[in-house]
């Protein structure tokens, strides 16, 4: 048995994975997901945490790794004998710097727009099925203050849902909505200064409760 590890940050107004250039065979040169073999005895969280800092020096210990799904198309792997794979959800509100190691050759942050559709393995399925869950989980749940810092502005938070969710969102319009959800936000109280320096201080906020707890009112892609 194998594990995956997702993990989402919005870099530069996309959404952007985790993904590392495989050494060895099978695929050995093509992007893939972070991951590998489950060690005798080890939890399948611990063996995530192991290879994501294994294969990219990122430590899991800061991040919420959510289990996925688990994958097990008999002909998902090249080997010869059957590998099912348990796949991990994480987002961070900073892409990390990345150290390549193990079979990986490299790891990088890349768009997920660039990769999708060109990853080794069953990657391109898990990467599909985790995007969709973080998009349904945005609209669900607090999730999205998870891609950013212990404090922002709602400009901020509205371009973590467009990056996930692909929509150019009315400002009013999600204005309304997120101000409306009062189990979601908090105003600190402190303002801060527009990208570019023109316009009106934003107000700043913080999050309440836990990134996976459930909003009373939720938030739907289709009412953007």
């Amino acid at each position: 048995m194998t594990v995956d590890v997702v993990v989402f940050a919005v870099l530069d107004g996309a959404l952007a994975v985790l993904v590392v250039r495989r050494g060895e065979d099978p695929y050995a040169g093509r992007w893939a997901l972070p991951g590998g073999f489950v060690g005798d005895g080890e939890e399948l969280l611990d063996a995530a945490r192991r290879e994501l800092v294994e294969e990219t020096g990122i430590v899991g210990d800061g991040l919420a790794l959510e289990q996925l799904k688990t994958f097990g198309a008999p002909d998902r792997d090249r080997r010869p004998h059957r590998v099912v794979s348990v796949a991990y959800l994480a987002v961070t509100p900073h892409a990390e710097a990345t150290t390549a190691g193990t079979d990986a050759e490299e790891a990088v942050w890349r768009p997920v727009d660039e990769v999708a559709g060109t990853l080794a393995f069953d990657h391109d399925e898990i990467l599909a099925t985790a995007r969709e869950r973080v998009a349904s989980k945005l609209e669900y749940t607090r999730l999205g203050r998870s891609f950013l810092p212990p404090e922002f502005t709602l400009a901020q938070l509205r371009g973590v849902y467009e990056a996930v969710w692909g929509l150019d969102i009315d400002p009013g319009n999600f204005q309304r909505k997120l101000r409306s959800a009062r189990d979601f936000l908090e105003s600190t109280g402190a303002s801060a200064k527009p990208a570019g320096g023109r316009g009106r201080p934003a107000e700043v906020f913080r999050p309440i409760g836990e990134p996976f707890d459930k909003l009373a009112t939720p938030i739907f892609r289709s009412a953007m």
